[in-house]
Formats: structure tokens, C-alpha cells, sequence
């Protein structure tokens, strides 16, 4: 993460021990694993959460895609005349959008000329 090399490591050791003696210096290296474990947790669930959300956008997009492309295809063939034009009525009985068929008894057979 930071490219530490053992050499380093190894002079950071040499001057905790120098500054704060051997007593001291168990448990502030406990202190500081700790902390760094702490930060840790923290960095990942804070990276889990902001993934999570960009997973969630992209789904949300990527459904919105797919239905743009559907209503793409249904006017494509709508135009081709391969699909009745779908009824724009509020309430969604399609029996009120479209008006009823003009029924032919015998009566009206006769009647005209």
C-alpha cells in the first residue's frame, strides 16, 4: 500500500524503541494495530457501501436502457404495422378505449336496398 521495505520498517522500529523504551513500546504497537485495524474495517465497508451504490445506479440505468429500447422496438413495429397502436386510455380497460364493432342482424340485411 505505502511501498514500505523491511529496511524502513526496521528504522521506524529502532527509533519506537529509542523514544518510548521497551516497556512502553508493547503497548503502543498494540495501540497502533488497533487503530490501523480499525481504519481498515472502516476503508472497506465505506468502499463495500459506495460499491454497492454503484451497482445499484448501474442496474437502475441499465433497466431504464433496456425500456427505452423496448418502446423503440414496439414504434419500429408499430410503423411496420406489424403491432396495433396500444391504447393511451387512464384508466386501462381496453374495452373502454376502443369502440365497439357495428353488429349486422338479418333485419338490417333486409331493410336496405
Amino acid at each position: 500500500m505505502f511501498d514500505i521495505g523491511f529496511t524502513e520498517l526496521l528504522l521506524v522500529g529502532l527509533v519506537a524503541l529509542l523514544v518510548l523504551g521497551p516497556e512502553r513500546l508493547p503497548g503502543a504497537v498494540r495501540t497502533a494495530s488497533r487503530w490501523i485495524g480499525r481504519l481498515k474495517r472502516s476503508f472497506s465497508t465505506f468502499k463495500a457501501e459506495v460499491e454497492r451504490e454503484i451497482g445499484a445506479d448501474e442496474i437502475r440505468r441499465q433497466l431504464h436502457s433496456e425500456q427505452i429500447l423496448e418502446l423503440e422496438r414496439e414504434m419500429k413495429a408499430m410503423k411496420r404495422g406489424i403491432l396495433a397502436p396500444m391504447p393511451t386510455s387512464d384508466t386501462g380497460n381496453s374495452a373502454e378505449a376502443t369502440p365497439p364493432a357495428a353488429e349486422t342482424t338479418s333485419q338490417d340485411k333486409t331493410a336496405q336496398p
